[in-house]
């Protein structure tokens, strides 16, 4: 629905920012997606828009489009919010149960956001080489590329209480954005 096609602009994210009068009114958008009822039943919703399935407000876990939306906060200065709602959908619709992916997940799209996102990091922008940090639930993280080269990631006290990033560091050099490029 509107709700979703609204944020997907990932090509232009700044641009979409602007459409919205500035990084206040669009982090106050992103928050009413999140928070917005259906407006009527559950069941009636869900016949009406069938893929908007592990809704959060009208934020719809269920549904591709909708996966990078979680780390727009990144972008107005609220990577706190990010690591919050990020966690915040993990914890509700997903579990190791056998209905523990929301949505339909034929192509792996929403089993690849779970992994990337509990790595801590997701390429919100498809086609452009930046990955968007999260909060990572592992405490240690390492990936094998295919350079013979190992990418880590440590998450000191990592927990569901402890999601919250304080610093970050690549390659010992202080890492002021939320984000990192895959040449990194």
């Amino acid at each position: 629905n509107s709700w979703t096609y609204t944020f997907h602009v990932q090509q232009d994210i700044p641009g979409l920012i602007d459409l919205f009068g500035g990084k206040d009114a669009f982090a106050a958008r992103l928050d009413a997606l999140f928070t917005e009822p259906p407006g009527t039943s559950k069941w009636t919703f869900l016949g009406q828009f069938p893929d908007m399935t592990g809704l959060i407000g009208q934020y719809s876990a269920g549904n591709e489009p909708s996966a990078h939306i979680a780390y727009l906060y990144n972008y107005v200065g609220q990577p706190w919010k990010t690591q919050f709602r990020v966690r915040q959908i993990m914890e509700i619709w997903y579990d190791d149960r056998l209905l523990g992916i929301p949505g339909d997940d034929d192509g792996g799209a929403l089993s690849a956001w779970y992994v990337l996102s509990a790595m801590g990091f997701f390429p919100v922008t498809v086609g452009k080489p930046i990955y968007d940090i999260g909060s990572p639930v592992f405490k240690r993280i390492q990936l094998s590329l295919s350079n013979g080269k190992k990418f880590t990631i440590i998450a000191s006290n990592a927990s569901a209480r402890n999601k919250y990033i304080q610093s970050a560091t690549m390659n010992g050099k202080p890492l002021n954005v939320p984000w990192f490029s895959h040449s990194d």
